[in-house]
């Protein structure tokens, strides 16, 4: 059976760039790029061009770019590192768990809503910051409805309030473009896999002039800002995603992306009990999230499985429980029963014929299952 993965928002396929440029110092000699012998040299210009291509889709400086081993430790530095300016934090309850949960660990924490489009409210969260604050999380774009937020409002009132902010573009990132320097936070965090990097590398983005205790303590790696032997081969599959997406092609593949989400919401709108959720115009050019009416979201999620078909739900599912989104909870809507479809950037209009061939079939199969009680 042909399978058709429309889960790119969470992970993304390896991009030929990436697995030419892994596979290059996958089985050879590496040396430490800590080392002044050829081996350490020649590793060190790797990694030093990789944080070169990282900053320049980014936006930033190289020297802002701090790799870490994923957007998760990314954020879990920003909070760890901004902890000891202040014992409070501020951010949405739209926010990644990443965020929601490292916040946690250092004080106390307030969480502000949103609206009915996942859409944070910038006087709302403005209004949370106290003169202990020592952080404010913004996400550029939500991972489940796709809803883009207001960052850059937010990031030039924290910086007149002379509060850190940081920003959360782990899905947003290889989706629309990003200009740290130009945008003035703080910190931003953002993740290789989900672009079509390899996974277990990232880069904590931050500020010039800005000093921050490191997470990882040990060697004087990243400038003595994240210990820890760097992972060359995964910087360097990081670094050729990021220059291939720097110029037009990461415009033209959000267009794409654009056009084939269109598609399932436009499908998804004549299907009896199923509806858009998020921002129709103002959003994440990948995913489009789905409530459906009357069925359970494993049951759907399998259904489509069966039919080859790789998508997500925006519950937290798990063999033994199913929570409600969190995201779709603040939002005010039906945060069981939802399902999430992504493109990226090997989709094909087949993979999304094979979605929408499938839905209105597997719903009204669990459905009729729902209505004879069995």
């Amino acid at each position: 059976m042909t399978r058709h993965y429309l889960d790119h928002a969470s992970t993304s396929p390896l991009r030929p760039e990436a697995v030419e440029a892994v596979s290059a110092w996958i089985g050879r000699v590496v040396g430490d790029p800590g080392r002044i012998h050829a081996e350490g040299m020649e590793a060190r210009h790797a990694v030093e061009v990789a944080r070169a291509q990282v900053a320049a889709l980014f936006g930033a400086r190289p020297r802002s770019v701090v790799f870490t081993s994923g957007a998760t430790e990314a954020i879990a530095t920003a909070c760890w590192g901004a902890a000891e300016r202040g014992g409070h934090q501020v951010l949405a309850a739209v926010e990644h768990s990443a965020v929601r949960r490292s916040a946690a660990q250092h004080g106390e924490v307030t969480v502000v809503g949103c609206d009915r489009l996942g859409r944070v409210d910038v006087d709302e969260l403005l209004a949370a910051v106290r003169p202990e604050t020592a952080l404010v999380h913004l996400q550029w774009g939500n991972h489940e409805v796709g809803t883009l937020q207001p960052v850059a409002e937010v990031v030039a009132a924290c910086r007149e309030r002379g509060v850190l902010v940081h920003v959360d573009a782990a899905a947003a990132a290889g989706r629309v473009p990003i200009a740290f320097d130009d945008l003035g936070a703080d910190l931003l965090s953002v993740s290789a896999h989900k672009l079509g990097g390899p996974p277990g590398v990232g880069a904590l983005l931050v500020r010039r002039g800005l000093r921050l205790r490191p997470l990882l303590v040990g060697g004087d790696q990243e400038r003595a800002r994240r210990a820890g032997l760097e992972p060359v081969a995964l910087l360097a599959g990081f670094g050729a995603v990021a220059a291939a997406l720097t110029g037009d092609r990461l415009d033209q593949e959000a267009a794409e992306q654009r056009r084939l989400t269109d598609r399932i919401l436009q499908a998804a709108a004549a299907l009896d009990g199923v509806r858009a959720y998020g921002d129709a115009e103002a959003r994440l050019p990948h995913l489009a999230c789905l409530g459906v009416d009357g069925v359970e979201p494993q049951a759907v999620l399998l259904g489509l499985d069966r039919a080859g078909v790789a998508a997500h739900s925006g519950s937290s599912c798990s063999s033994e429980s199913l929570e409600p989104s969190p995201v779709l909870e603040a939002m005010g809507v039906d945060a069981h029963h939802s399902l999430r479809l992504s493109v990226g950037w090997s989709t094909t209009d087949e993979d999304v014929d094979a979605a929408l061939d499938a839905l209105p079939r597997i719903v009204a199969e669990l459905r009729a299952l729902g209505a004879d009680g069995r």
